[in-house]
């Protein structure tokens, strides 16, 4: 297929998927919310519930990311480190992880992240968000939650994985040749 041709049929994906997006946006409008308690995790500076995450904001995106021994939730929370501010701008924005807020800062601070970290270490939040397997492992994903009055409501949630629409860097590989190939992340490149 000539280069002119396959751009051509590309563009055509991806006004579809476009589309596609458009759609998932106003069925999650119309969605029911979950009612969830105000969990308590740990940050910094100790016990904090989910409702003082949010901040000022009405609306707290919180990435479920199982911690410092996984090279594919750095990954994507690096992504997450250079969107920080704009994502801030608009919501509230937090990563938890099963990790002591002592080694999520010392890995923080080796990365250079800027945005907030809490633990869901010893809680139920994690688990009962979905985000903990069968096998007892955890599973990196999304939620998206609102304030209702003076409760907290869970509005959207998505596992993150390989090819997601949370990491730049599958997309950016699918335009090479080969795709991304057998790649993997790692914590250093040498």
């Amino acid at each position: 297929m000539k280069y002119t041709e396959s751009k051509s049929k590309i563009e055509s994906y991806r006004q579809q998927i476009a589309a596609l997006r458009k759609e998932m946006r106003e069925t999650q409008a119309k969605a029911e919310t979950q009612s969830v308690e105000d969990y308590e995790l740990t940050d910094g500076s100790g016990p904090v519930h989910l409702s003082k995450l949010f901040g000022d904001k009405d609306e707290l995106i919180v990435i479920h990311n199982m911690g410092a021994t996984c090279a594919y939730c750095t990954m994507w929370a690096d992504g997450y480190n250079g969107v920080a501010d704009h994502l801030n701008s608009r919501a509230a924005f937090v990563v938890v992880s099963p990790d002591a807020p002592a080694a999520q800062k010392k890995f923080a601070d080796g990365r250079g992240w800027r945005f907030r970290m809490a633990s869901h270490k010893g809680g139920q939040f994690a688990e009962d968000m979905g985000y903990k397997s069968k096998s007892g492992g955890w599973m990196p994903g999304v939620s998206v939650f609102r304030k209702d009055g003076d409760k907290i409501v869970r509005v959207s949630d998505t596992q993150l994985g390989p090819y997601d629409d949370f990491c730049s860097v599958w997309h950016l590989f699918d335009m090479l040749p080969g795709g991304a190939g057998d790649w993997g992340p790692k914590f250093k490149y040498g």
